[in-house]
């Protein structure tokens, strides 16, 4: 379900210009499920840099264009370790793909960390207590 103007408001008083146009850019279902993430993360006492990780973590996957057949295909292909169509391989790296993106944006900080290893084992860079603050604001619904 695409964002709501108010939704569109909340997310753009989080990122900046830059930020906003890779956000915004995603299909609405990951949009959705970034806003969600940040507002869980909200919810587990996050300061703004981990609500604004939880906000973009997702954003290289906009870069393969898949649908949701083609998303289960990937991950199917993914866990079996099988070969894979291109798209498919943009779409298991886009952990490394966003971060790597919001390095650019935005340096070596949190927010780029995050994206990068967040289907990864944690980095030294990131303490425990905010990984495990930031997996459960990805995969859990708490609001």
């Amino acid at each position: 379900m695409p964002l709501t103007a108010d939704e569109q408001r909340e997310v753009r008083e989080l990122i900046a210009p830059a930020e906003a146009a890779a956000f915004f850019d995603q299909p609405p279902v990951d949009q959705r499920h970034g806003l969600d993430s940040a507002r869980t993360a909200l919810f587990l006492g996050a300061d703004r840099a981990q609500v604004r990780s939880a906000l973009l973590h997702d954003i290289g996957k906009r870069h393969a264009g898949l649908g949701i057949l083609g998303r289960s295909i990937a991950s199917v292909l993914i866990k079996l370790r099988l070969p894979m169509t291109r798209r498919m391989r943009l779409y298991r790296d886009h952990g490394e793909i966003g971060g790597s993106e919001l390095e650019r944006l935005l340096g070596d900080c949190l927010e780029s960390r995050f994206a990068r290893h967040h289907h990864r084992h944690r980095p030294p860079a990131i303490e425990e207590a905010v990984w495990n603050l930031l997996q459960r604001a990805d995969h859990e619904r708490t609001i």
